[in-house]
């Protein structure tokens, strides 16, 4: 095959012919341009050629040795310019970029146990990986936890959900078995796998009716027609924890929330015979264009979780 004309080796590469004729209308010589470009004057003048047979159109006046750029050539580089110092200034504007992604605030609503004990580790994880990101944990549970999500004013909730909103997205990641606490001289301690008819007459303590546990705990009651009593309403698993431990009722708790001291001080029974797993995920509003800074933190949560358009148990606690 015979060797084709040196011109196409310049014709086919259409950034080195923009770049040359930016240098060109940007330095006003021909020999300026090839020093700003490290090249040779022929073959910047080659590039030049190759550009002006490409566009079919004059880009250039030859007055002797020097050049004028036509209103085409004007045109062209008016066009040209801003690609070509994108281009070039490429790597600059990635690591300003990558900077960028460094730094900023994420801000996450969750409840007070989850803060405790749920995402410390999710926490200091993402510190370790983006020390520049600041990030916001609003303690809220229930309608005010989904007000913030609903008005953008956090960009994720890690929390636990039994009925999920049309407007809400919302992916669990872990699942924990419902354990029943009581204090260690209660008389439930004489009784290693307890019924909810045991349980019946002894005052339970439990959440505000406006959040999903209690109702959950009194519809599993009603169901079995089974009555209970209620000894306190009161919020937080902390708090209630500490309730018990004083004897002022037993309760029945997410087994996340319990630590190996409240396990040393406490009576704990599995009830998972009698209550579903308490699943807890990822809760963001429908539509939401995640930040860079969330994306990340959600696959600290579950590397995927977004992307792969589904999500397995994660780990139960037994």
């Amino acid at each position: 095959m015979p060797a084709q004309p040196a011109r196409y080796y310049y014709k086919g590469n259409r950034l080195k012919q923009l770049r040359a004729f930016c240098a060109l209308v940007k330095f006003g010589t021909l020999s300026r341009a090839a020093d700003a470009l490290y090249l040779g004057q022929s073959a910047v003048s080659l590039q030049l050629s190759a550009l002006e047979e490409e566009m079919a159109v004059p880009l250039l006046e030859r007055q002797g040795r020097n050049l004028r750029v036509t209103r085409e050539g004007m045109a062209l580089y008016e066009l040209a310019r801003p690609l070509i110092e994108g281009i070039d200034g490429i790597d600059e504007s990635l690591r300003q970029t990558l900077s960028g992604m460094d730094t900023g605030e994420l801000n996450i609503a969750a409840g007070e146990s989850t803060i405790l004990h749920l995402l410390p580790t999710l926490v200091r994880r993402n510190r370790e990986r983006h020390p520049g990101v600041h990030v916001h944990l609003h303690n809220v549970t229930g309608r005010d936890g989904l007000a913030l999500i609903r008005n953008d004013q956090v960009d994720l909730a890690i929390g636990s959900m039994l009925e999920v909103p049309p407007d809400i997205a919302y992916e669990p990641v872990y699942h924990f078995d419902p354990m029943l606490i009581a204090p260690l001289d209660h008389p439930l301690a004489q009784i290693a796998e307890p019924t909810l008819e045991d349980i019946s007459p002894h005052g339970l303590i439990l959440p505000p009716r406006r959040l999903s546990t209690w109702r959950l705990v009194d519809l599993v009651f009603q169901q079995r027609r089974v009555p209970y009593k209620l000894a306190l309403e009161v919020g937080g698993w902390e708090v209630i924890k500490q309730y018990v431990a004083m004897g002022l009722g037993i309760s029945i708790v997410t087994g996340f929330c319990l630590t190996a001291s409240d396990r040393e001080r406490l009576l704990v029974r599995n009830l998972r015979a009698y209550f579903p797993q308490r699943s807890y995920g990822v809760v963001v509003r429908k539509g939401r264009v995640l930040t860079p800074h969330a994306r990340r933190f959600v696959d600290l949560v579950k590397p995927g979780l977004f992307t792969r358009g589904h999500s397995d148990p994660g780990h139960s606690e037994r």
